[in-house]
């Protein structure tokens, strides 16, 4: 049984290995908020997995250990047991899905541990892991459906609540549930009054169909930038701690990701990965009503690609208003390229990308494009420039 005193001492067996994270407040995030970020982005591994990895490993048996471990992970829970593994001086077995950031394979490789390729998602790895588990007698280490890896990432919610005694509400990534289900079962047992709201991505929404439906249910498949939570299938336990404990589950878009990441990243100079973005999404964007109250986001992991990142802040520029792309019909004469830059120019805007193109068969013969790219401050600054544009006598496509 998932206990408090067995999350206390998850809390002790810790003590030197894992970071009491910083709680930073972020008061631009979600304006009439009072909004905090608790920073596992920063933790050792960059990521919240190396809590229950490493409580579990301490839970094991001599002979388990002697054995050796095997996990599966989309790369962060990967990390933490190879940490531990190397600590303890045991090996370790990790299975990753080839899609799997460079990054958080490489990572793994660094602390020893042997990294097995897995075509497909998490799901997929985690049947791998299971075949070489029967095959090599390895110790099978779940992510998340472990009731000592779930202690071990309830140790976050012990610091959320000496670092905010008076929160209203966390907001919590979700993928297969192990972080949701440690928070919320212990913010609960200290503090009933806590909402705890689960976020997932819109293309992951395995646990909030499991509650929704009153059950565990398969995905037939996920597709999302958060790739740290892409769990087709929720675990079991989690999914009956999470029915017990969680009271709200929301999702958010790939595009509110990248916004999110995008904000963290200029407002706050923290790097994080979709999967860590997730709760800010959820507060920027509404999806759950905040206003008035103290709310903590959980940054769960900052170990995204930076080929991944490149993308990402463009998707997020994007969506924040901070890059458009405008197209105008002209007549080809003289001074008309002249006449749209200082418009621009005169609105604050920065072009970046400018294609001229004559007009298409059917269209008037003096006719020509123009596509502009702009760096804009926000989507008013957007229709300020597209209004100042259309009054000269522009038309905007």
């Amino acid at each position: 049984m998932l206990t408090i005193d067995n999350v206390y001492r998850a809390s002790n067996a810790l003590k030197g290995v894992a970071r009491k994270t910083d709680v930073l407040y972020a008061p631009k995030l979600c304006p009439g908020v009072e909004l905090y970020l608790k920073t596992e982005n920063l933790q050792i591994t960059g990521s919240f997995k190396v809590r229950g990895a490493y409580y579990k490993m301490t839970r094991l048996s001599a002979e388990e250990k002697a054995r050796g471990v095997i996990a599966c992970s989309a790369g962060n829970h990967a990390q933490g047991v190879a940490l531990a593994a190397q600590k303890n001086g045991i090996k370790a077995v990790i299975c990753l899905p080839d899609g799997a950031p460079i990054s958080k394979v490489e990572a793994t490789k660094s602390y020893g541990a042997e990294v097995c390729l897995v075509e497909g998602v998490y799901d997929d790895a985690y049947q791998k892991a299971l075949e070489l588990r029967d095959e090599k007698g390895y110790t099978f280490l779940h992510p998340f459906n472990d009731e000592d890896v779930i202690a071990g990432q309830g140790t976050i919610a012990l610091e959320i609540a000496d670092q905010l005694p008076d929160l209203d509400a966390v907001l919590v990534p979700i993928g297969g549930g192990g972080l949701i289900a440690g928070i919320a079962y212990t913010i609960k047992t200290l503090n009933p009054n806590v909402k705890v709201i689960g976020v997932e991505a819109k293309g992951a929404p395995a646990m909030k169909n499991a509650i929704e439906h009153g059950g565990v249910e398969e995905l037939s498949s996920v597709s999302t930038i958060a790739d740290g939570i892409a769990v087709k299938k929720p675990g079991d336990l989690t999914y009956e701690i999470c029915s017990k404990y969680v009271d709200e589950i929301v999702t958010v878009s790939d595009d509110e990701i990248s916004a999110a990441i995008l904000a963290l990243m200029e407002q706050h100079k923290l790097v994080t990965e979709g999967a860590g973005a997730v709760g800010v999404a959820a507060a920027m964007f509404n999806k759950v009503d905040l206003k008035g109250k103290k709310a903590v986001c959980v940054l769960s992991g900052g170990n995204i690609d930076v080929t991944i990142l490149s993308r990402v802040i463009k998707r997020g520029l994007l969506m924040s208003g901070r890059n458009c792309q405008l197209m105008i019909e002209l007549m080809d004469k003289p001074g008309q390229l002249k006449n749209v830059s200082r418009i621009i120019a005169d609105c604050g805007g920065n072009v970046t990308s400018v294609h001229h193109e004559r007009a298409n068969e059917g269209s008037d013969v003096n006719g020509c494009y123009l596509r502009i790219v702009l760096e804009t401050r926000n989507f008013e600054h957007i229709a300020q420039i597209r209004q100042a544009l259309t009054e000269f006598g522009f038309k905007l496509l």
